[in-house]
C-alpha cells in the first residue's frame, strides 16, 4: 500500500502528541483525547501507537475508545453538526431539522459527507430545552433553529454568506 504525504504527516503528529506523555497507562484518556482533537477521530494506527507507548494491550485502549461517547473510531467531518432530539427539541421540531440536514447534504445521524466536509449526530439533551429546536455547530449553540436558518447555518460553514433558496 503507498503512503501519501497526508499519511505520513498524520503519522508524524500522532507520534508528536504520544510523545508528549510519559509511557505510563494513567495518561492513556489524556492521550486519546488529544489524538481525538487533532484527528477528529481515533484511527486504528493511534490506538496501535498508543498502545505500544504506554506497554498496555490493544484490548485496555479499544475498550476505553469504545466507552467514551466523546470518541470516535470513524472519521468526522470538518463540521460536527449536533442536533439536539430531547423531548423539548423533538416537540418543537427537530425531526424537521434532522429531515433538513438529509435534504441539504444527504446525511442521516451517524454519518459524514463523501467531501468529509460535515457530520449529523443526535444527542438526547444539550440541557437548552428554553431555546428548542437546538443544533450545535462545532460547538457553537444555534438556538430555534428553524428551516431556513439551518440551510444559513450550513452555507456559513461551507464558507458561503447567503443562500439563494431561504424560503421554509
Amino acid at each position: 500500500m503507498a503512503v501519501n504525504s497526508q499519511q505520513i504527516a498524520d503519522r508524524q503528529a500522532m507520534e508528536k502528541i504520544i510523545n508528549r506523555y510519559p509511557p505510563e497507562r494513567r495518561f492513556i484518556l489524556a492521550i486519546m483525547q488529544d489524538l481525538q482533537k487533532h484527528l477528529n477521530y481515533l484511527p486504528k494506527e493511534a490506538l496501535k501507537m498508543t498502545a505500544d507507548h504506554v506497554n498496555a494491550p490493544m484490548t485496555v485502549i479499544f475498550s476505553m475508545a469504545t466507552f467514551y461517547k466523546a470518541f470516535s473510531l470513524v472519521p468526522k467531518g470538518r463540521v460536527v453538526l449536533k442536533a439536539c432530539d430531547g423531548t423539548a427539541c423533538h416537540i418543537k421540531g427537530s425531526n424537521v431539522l434532522i429531515d433538513e440536514i438529509y435534504s441539504c447534504l444527504g446525511i442521516k445521524p451517524g454519518e459524514t459527507t463523501a467531501d468529509g466536509d460535515f457530520s449529523l449526530e443526535t444527542v438526547n439533551c444539550l440541557g437548552a430545552c428554553a431555546l428548542a429546536p437546538v443544533l450545535v455547530a462545532n460547538g457553537k449553540v444555534y438556538p430555534k433553529v428553524t428551516p431556513a436558518a439551518l440551510r444559513k447555518i450550513i452555507n456559513e460553514y461551507r464558507g458561503q454568506d447567503n443562500d439563494s433558496n431561504t424560503s421554509e
